[in-house]
């Protein structure tokens, strides 16, 4: 299992024998001990389960993970030995809306520009900030419209901005849907990903993507530093062809490139996208209630894959 929340991590202890191979100073010999007899994982998704520990792990049953993503899951391996696989979207989608729409309104009103114009002096020595442009009523692409997407588009509504959405396949739902992304990009102001992580959406936000997005738009990422072109982001701000960026992952966390922090039209935020107190301990307790669901013979409350 790997570190959770006090009140989470003291159900565990009381309702489950727990063998912490997060904190054991020797792997192999805990799982020699104990991994014939272990029946499940209390995991985070950045940490890697793979065909190799599933191995050590015959009786295995369920992987309840406390996060959204799973990206260093071998899910192929996982699905191969028929073990349910629960995370924790619901706990956190509404925080990660929030923040979604948080980045977007502050790199479209440029915030933090307004904040140094306030804190150097510039107010009093040069007057009145710029004027920017409105962010309701514009028009927003949402990639990916899983739990967290539909939040997003749900908030986004309220806030009046226009939704369409890309997804692998369309939804279904009151949003019109465009399965070409580049188009996505051209239709729209401000486009936020929020596609899974892992090897199937790697460098979806291509180049040529943000590029149909162009000079007067606005990329927001609040899914995984890998989805998008890191270094074609990078040369389309810089260049201007990209307008800004607002972004709470990066390729190499925690030591983004500095050719971004060093860019004046980039929002910068440290993966806070469920980083409150209140959704840390829901998304630890929905980890709990996946793994009470599974051994009651319930229903699981969040199946990725189930058994």
């Amino acid at each position: 299992m790997t570190p959770t929340r006090p009140e989470a991590l003291a159900r565990l202890e009381a309702g489950y024998a727990l063998h912490r191979l997060d904190r054991a100073d020797d792997r192999d010999a805990l799982l020699d001990r104990h991994g014939a007899d272990i029946r499940a994982i209390a995991a985070i998704g950045h940490v890697p389960i793979d065909a190799a520990l599933l191995e050590r792990l015959p009786a295995l049953e369920i992987i309840s993970c406390g996060s959204a993503g799973y990206d260093a899951f071998d899910t192929d391996a996982i699905a191969a030995r028929g073990i349910a696989l629960t995370n924790a979207s619901p706990a956190l989608a509404e925080e990660v809306a929030d923040m979604a729409l948080l980045l977007a309104q502050m790199g479209w009103r440029d915030m933090v520009a307004a904040d140094a114009w306030v804190r150097s002096g510039d107010w009093a020595r040069n007057g009145s900030f710029p004027l920017q442009r409105s962010f309701r009523g514009r028009r927003l692409g949402i990639v990916g419209m899983g739990t967290i997407g539909q939040k997003i588009a749900e908030l986004a509504g309220m806030l009046g901005l226009q939704v369409a959405y890309w997804n692998r396949r369309d939804k279904g739902i009151d949003l019109p849907f465009q399965p070409d992304l580049e188009t996505l990009a051209a239709d729209s102001d401000i486009l936020i990903a929020i596609v899974a992580g892992g090897a199937g959406t790697q460098g979806l936000i291509s180049g040529d993507v943000l590029e149909a997005l162009g000079p007067q738009g606005l990329f927001v990422n609040v899914a995984r530093g890998s989805v998008v072109d890191e270094e074609a982001m990078i040369a389309a701000l810089q260049s201007g062809r990209l307008g800004a960026a607002a972004l709470d992952v990066f390729a190499s966390e925690p030591d983004p490139d500095p050719r971004l922090t060093a860019l004046r039209n980039v929002t910068l935020s440290p993966h806070q996208g469920s980083g409150t107190v209140q959704t840390r301990d829901a998304m630890a307790a929905l980890m709990v209630d996946n793994l009470d669901a599974h051994f009651a013979g319930r229903p699981l409350i969040s199946p990725v894959m189930p058994a």
